[in-house]
């Protein structure tokens, strides 16, 4: 036997196969793909070599020939694809078709992308069987487009038990993020999820949203309807802290506190508390009141030092309200410019609120905003006994009124030195779990504490989800729709049909 007789261009082929084979089973094996394609490599070369004269007497034929140029041809269209692909996974370009725009990533997502500080790690525990994979798979796609920082890797744990078992998993459907010694877990596909996962490791430090407590205020671990565990779950994962505090036992507010939120106070805030607040929002401090209209909250007195005001009874307004529901269920769609609302784009619902006054002589120092005013067909009713209410001009005031408001001091503060900011809304209802995913609320409130938070890259954030977005009409917009639906096109198909038949028996 001599090397003539070894089938040495099949062994190559076959080599060549297996180490392609082994590479995509193993990659780790890289030593054992490094051998077989270099044996294959070798074994053509020696084929070629000792069947030299074969080759050149086979190539020199007319049939080879041919064979040879849509041989040619082929290579040249397999090259053209694979570069086309290769330019395709490094630019690629997609649309987003789907009615909600699902797979489309909110512009405070890619704001976030772009500047990542640093390389964040996401390993996704899940199963091509399972119902998160795909959701998975689609937005963490478009998310590793957005931002070269990030990296994915998807690890099915049936497969990668150790690898699991080292992460602590112990369900599917679960997203780690890792980045400079810091780990977050996400057990949701969805943008607001994922986003809030970046935000939150991404930062050195924290703000903290600190709720006042002691006065029976709405609770931030309250689950019911009238509670705030939502709100906070929403500020969780914007990547603030959230605690409280209770203003009697402590004698100032913590130096930590990013915002301070009184939330809908049921009973009398002390006055050392308010010198307290007051103290905290002089030195820089940033102070969110929610006031519901018929409390006597104490808060009167603090609030007038700045020229603020909780004005008497409660909004009526009839037309921007909800359809079909009370009076005082107030729908607001009036929204002045203001880096709060800018970017809001669905009427925020205020089941039940007040207004707000301003005394320019004593709040001269200050820049008064409103944000959120009720429509002229509006009024403050001050007196709701038996539910029947229409406008009294010597007892109630007329509107437009405004129901939210933020105040800023006029003089720019010197530099290094924090600059204190207040909002004031007539309302905590519409913060509460009852109330809060209606489409606006939550926008409303996380704007605003952004806004006061001072996180610029928080105020604009709106993820979408793959959620219907119902029309709310108002009052007119309802029997618009009624008189449009039941009585104008039964009309105009029944004069159409009159105007067919009568053609027709002319005819």
């Amino acid at each position: 036997m001599n090397l003539r007789s070894i089938p040495l261009g099949i062994l190559g082929v076959v080599l060549g196969l297996s180490g392609m084979v082994a590479y995509s089973l193993r990659p780790d094996w890289l030593w054992a793909v490094t051998i077989a394609e270099g044996l294959a490599l070798l074994c053509l070369a020696l084929f070629f070599v000792l069947h030299f004269e074969t080759v050149k007497t086979f190539s020199s034929r007319r049939s080879t020939k041919m064979g040879l140029n849509s041989l040619l041809m082929i290579v040249l269209f397999i090259g053209i694809v694979v570069i086309v692909n290769f330019l395709a996974s490094r630019h690629s370009v997609r649309w987003d078709l789907s009615e909600n725009q699902n797979f489309t990533l909110a512009p405070q997502t890619h704001r976030i992308l772009r500047t990542l500080p640093r390389d964040i790690k996401i390993t996704v525990f899940t199963r091509e069987k399972d119902p998160g994979y795909q959701a998975f798979k689609e937005r963490l796609e478009s998310y590793r487009q957005a931002s070269p920082k990030l990296s994915v890797e998807f690890i099915d744990p049936e497969k990668q038990p150790k690898i699991a078992q080292d992460y602590g998993i112990f369900r599917t459907d679960t997203a780690i993020f890792e980045s400079n010694g810091q780990t977050i877990r996400v057990t949701s596909p969805s943008e607001v999820e994922l986003t809030g996962a970046l935000i939150r490791i991404s930062k050195e430090t924290k703000k903290r949203v600190v709720f006042v407590e002691g006065h029976s205020e709405l609770n931030i671990e309250d689950k019911d309807r009238t509670g705030l565990s939502i709100a906070k779950d929403a500020l969780l994962r914007q990547g603030y802290e959230v605690g409280t505090v209770s203003l009697l036992k402590e004698s100032a507010v913590p130096d930590n506190t990013s915002v301070l939120v009184v939330a809908g106070p049921r009973r009398t805030v002390m006055k050392d508390e308010q010198d307290r607040i007051q103290a905290y929002v002089e030195k820089g401090g940033h102070l969110l009141v929610l006031a519901d209209p018929d409390t006597k909250t104490g808060l009167e007195p603090l609030l007038a030092h700045w020229g603020l005001g909780l004005g008497q009874g409660v909004l009526v307004d009839l037309q921007d309200r909800l359809a079909q529901g009370d009076l005082t269920a107030l729908l607001v769609r009036t929204f002045t410019e203001h880096e709060i609302t800018q970017d809001l784009t669905s009427a925020v619902l205020l089941p039940l609120s007040r207004h707000i006054t301003f005394d320019e002589q004593v709040g001269k120092d200050w820049d008064f905003v409103p944000l959120a005013r009720t429509s002229p067909n509006s009024w403050a009713e001050t007196n709701m006994q038996g539910r029947v209410v229409s406008l009294n001009e010597k007892e109630d005031v007329k509107g437009p009124l405004p129901m939210a408001v933020a105040l800023t001091p006029k003089k720019t503060p010197e530099e290094g030195t924090p600059r204190p900011a207040i909002v004031l809304i007539g309302s905590s209802t519409f913060a509460s779990n009852a109330f809060f995913n209606f489409p606006g609320n939550s926008d409303f409130f996380l704007h605003t504490t952004g806004w006061l938070a001072e996180e610029r890259d928080l105020i604009s954030i709106a993820p979408k989800e793959p959620a219907l977005h119902p029309f709310t009409p108002n009052p007119t917009q309802e029997r618009a729709l009624i008189y449009i639906q039941v009585v104008l096109l039964p009309l105009v198909t029944l004069l159409t049909g009159i105007i067919v038949w009568r053609k027709r028996r002319r005819l």
